[in-house]
């Protein structure tokens, strides 16, 4: 069970955020946890760092009108639910059963979930302490929009507040307080490659095709409703994304299976960056000492986590046989959006674009100036 939350001040009458629904919550209570936001701080030092104005109406909201101390998590909105998600992983390649240790699920409206993130401890935490502090906030921020303006499927954040009470980091390279901070993500949700392992492993019978079916909802309603064709949906829609990195330069960072959605958007950037020269051994975090999610491995590595989510939907029924044929499709579909995608930057045909790959690669150009000085 999780610790004992703060009590919430109530929230305002005229919360945008009221009455937020929660169909997560029908699934079984093994894939969640009840919780409460628990606030750094008291709801008068919430002060909104970042405001997404552009991203409220799509919630249904006026993102000016939000309550600085909701966005902190500080009051819960009214008639809320918060629930925290379990999950498993492949972290850097090993198992671990995890969940999410500093974030709260608000509720969903409009087609998108509600997230904080840093929003306080959960039965997740690990020993964390459930907090984030303003830079890696702003720049999944700023990433999100960058992503979102580029045509990339992704998450978005709605608000960056400050909560007025410093946050302890501890690191090889620093040691001492940031500034606490609270993101609000909207996602069309937050199931991930990893939710699925975790139904798989958790020993309730209800919770993977709980699971599906859940998931399934959230898919095209032209997707075959059974786990071939959740798989199936999850192949195209990642081949199509991680070609659309490549193109772009974009390094995610941390493409653990937890950090992978079937739906096929971006969300849980690590040390994510852009390319400046076109190196396939980029790789910008500190924590990749081996290079394992470098920009030249991410295929690889989304289908490499692709085949873990069937290996997780195999006691759904899903045939050995029929899976791996279904993931056989990944390699010619990334080939397939990413050669059309360069052709189209390029102005030249998909046939052409495997040689002007290995000629960025052999002389290492700035992948950006490159493709700006010759597009059409």
């Amino acid at each position: 069970m999780p610790p004992p939350a703060t009590a919430a001040a109530p929230a305002s009458p005229t919360d945008p955020l009221a009455d937020l629904a929660q169909p997560y919550a029908d699934l079984p209570e093994v894939l969640w946890e009840r919780v409460d936001p628990t606030p750094a701080g008291p709801a008068d030092q919430a002060q909104v760092f970042w405001l997404n104005t552009d991203l409220g109406p799509g919630l249904g909201v006026d993102a000016a009108a939000l309550d600085p101390a909701v966005l902190a998590g500080a009051r819960t909105p009214e008639g809320s639910t918060p629930i925290a998600q379990a999950y498993a992983g492949h972290q850097f390649g090993h198992f671990t059963m995890l969940g999410d240790g500093r974030a709260v699920l608000l509720g969903h409206r409009c087609g998108l979930d509600v997230q904080l993130k840093g929003a306080g401890r959960t039965a997740f935490s690990r020993g964390g302490d459930g907090r984030a502090t303003l830079g890696p906030m702003l720049r999944e921020a700023l990433i999100g929009e960058a992503l979102h303006a580029l045509g990339v499927p992704t998450s978005r954040a709605l608000a960056v507040t400050t909560t007025g009470r410093p946050v302890v980091r501890v690191t090889p390279s620093f040691s001492g307080e940031l500034p606490g901070a609270v993101l609000l993500r909207t996602a069309p949700s937050h199931v991930r490659v990893g939710t699925f392992q975790f139904a798989a492993a958790c020993g309730e019978p209800e919770a993977l095709p709980a699971l599906i079916k859940h998931t399934l909802t959230l898919m095209p309603p032209e997707t075959p409703q059974s786990p071939a064709g959740l798989l199936g949906h999850a192949v195209e829609a990642n081949a199509g994304l991680v070609a659309a990195w490549m193109r772009l330069g974009f390094v995610h960072g941390v493409l653990n299976t937890d950090n992978l959605s079937p739906l096929g958007f971006a969300f849980d950037f690590g040390p994510c960056a852009f390319l400046e020269t076109h190196s396939p051994d980029a790789v910008f975090s500190a924590i990749d000492r081996g290079g394992r999610y470098a920009y030249g491995n991410q295929p690889s590595i989304v289908a490499w986590n692709l085949a873990r989510l069937a290996e997780a939907l195999l006691p759904s029924g899903l045939a050995v046989q029929e899976a791996q044929a279904i993931l056989d499709r990944f390699p010619q579909r990334y080939e397939h959006h990413l050669h059309a995608g360069y052709a189209q930057r390029l102005g030249v045909e998909p046939e052409a674009v495997p040689a002007v790959l290995e000629a960025m690669a052999g002389v290492r150009v700035d992948h950006h100036r490159f493709l700006r000085e010759r597009s059409h």
